[in-house]
């Protein structure tokens, strides 16, 4: 099964080149890897003249490719005609030795498969349940095993803000539970949503879908509005077999506010990208849960070190959602 890679930076160089170094290591290497830079300067650009990696292919693209979602779709174009499986990777990532061949053998194992994602293991720590190791009244039990739950999510379930929809569905209200939810058991699991930084499709998607233009920069939500449009077609999942790190660098994000403000629109258009008209008691939970979520970030300045970012953010989530009730952005379908 041949596969592309494409990796879209920006202003990364040394991410960009440890991530490269763990590709390197792979059991199954890429086809062809497609480097979609939008940095401003030329530092990634002297990296890779500098380092040597097979089958790598290097874009520059200029203001009107930039951007995650304009990158992403630019390389696409660019996929050779005979690659089957299109892979996304974040470039501040590393990955395990068998990333690529766990992922790619889903598509044979599921042959239904539109797209899998992988599984990133050092944000979140999970314990297998056994006789020595049991959960607590304060863990978020799962498929075997358990870790802890927030306090953020044990007051939304006092508050009723937080259903049992698993990990990686969508809710009625929107706000449910991400991958961090899985648990690294090995198992696939069917979803309808997962992170665009570790993903792959089939190639055969992007005749019919392309990443939508709306969530232009940075693109927060963007992989969840690809995959909930995505799974309107087919069936999606995670494999938790394939396991990589992320280490969220900071280079390259936008400011607090701003990010602030991308949690709640962005938030809102792909809760509407899933339902388009959601019932009343759906809205007024989708609501208060965005007051609860910017009240409690706010909150962050009396009990966290960085109080100017935490107040900056929860500006930003209040002023989005203020907005919101006067101009709402156009779904695309």
């Amino acid at each position: 099964m041949k596969f592309t890679l494409i990796i879209c930076t920006y202003m990364r160089p040394k991410p960009l080149q440890t991530l490269l170094q763990s590709v390197l290591t792979q059991t199954l290497y890429p086809n062809e890897i497609l480097i979609v830079d939008g940095s401003r300067n030329e530092e990634t650009t002297k990296m890779l003249a500098q380092n040597s990696f097979e089958n790598v292919r290097y874009f520059k693209v200029d203001d009107a490719n930039r951007g995650l979602t304009r990158q992403r779709n630019f390389g696409i174009k660019n996929v050779s005609e005979t690659s089957e499986i299109v892979c996304f990777l974040d470039d501040d990532t590393i990955l395990e030795k068998n990333y690529f061949k766990n992922l790619l053998e889903t598509y044979t194992i599921h042959p239904n498969a539109l797209g899998v994602g992988g599984y990133i293991t050092n944000e979140i720590s999970w314990t297998k349940i056994t006789e020595n190791t049991k959960s607590t009244a304060t863990s978020f039990v799962y498929d075997g095993w358990f870790r802890h739950e927030s306090q953020r999510n044990r007051l939304r379930k006092k508050l009723g803000l937080l259903d049992e929809t698993k990990p990686c569905i969508m809710p009625t209200f929107a706000h449910g539970r991400a991958v961090g939810f899985l648990p690294p058991s090995g198992n696939i699991y069917p979803v309808e949503v997962f992170m665009g930084g570790v993903s792959s499709f089939k190639k055969e998607i992007f005749t019919q879908l392309k990443f939508s233009n709306y969530f232009d920069g940075y693109g927060l939500y963007e992989d969840t509005d690809f995959t909930l449009r995505v799974s309107k077609i087919g069936q999606l999942y995670v494999n938790t077999a394939a396991q990589l790190e992320h280490y969220h660098d900071a280079s390259g994000r936008p400011n607090h506010y701003q990010y602030g403000k991308m949690v709640v629109k962005n938030g809102w258009y792909v809760w509407r990208v899933k339902y388009p008209k959601p019932t009343l008691k759906a809205r007024i939970k989708w609501n208060l849960t965005t007051l609860f979520l910017a009240f409690l970030r706010l909150t962050n300045i009396f009990t966290q070190p960085k109080k100017m970012e935490a107040f900056t953010e929860a500006a930003g989530r209040f002023s989005a959602w203020f907005l919101l009730w006067f101009q709402k952005p156009r779904i695309e379908q």
